[in-house]
């Protein structure tokens, strides 16, 4: 996994990411984004135009915010 999209993003979804995206990696959940992990190619694309810095790479995660990567990976196998 790559990039995650962590709380900033809840409730939020402003798109500008999706926009970006040159892989059509990111899809909307019922209140956020999520970035599927098999098909994102670790641009940083979708970062740099996040209006509310929602979306760090899995290393620069913030410790309270760890809790995404789950979140993230639940949202995809379901």
């Amino acid at each position: 996994m790559a990039f995650i999209i962590t709380s900033p993003c809840k409730d939020e979804k402003a798109a500008e990411c999706v926009e970006v995206c040159p892989v059509d990696c990111i899809e909307e959940g019922k209140d956020m984004f999520y970035i599927d992990p098999d098909i994102c190619i670790d641009c940083g694309a979708c970062e740099a135009v996040c209006p509310v810095e929602a979306i760090y790479h899995e290393d620069e995660l913030p410790e309270e915010e760890r809790e995404y990567i789950e979140i993230n990976r639940k949202f995809f196998q379901e």
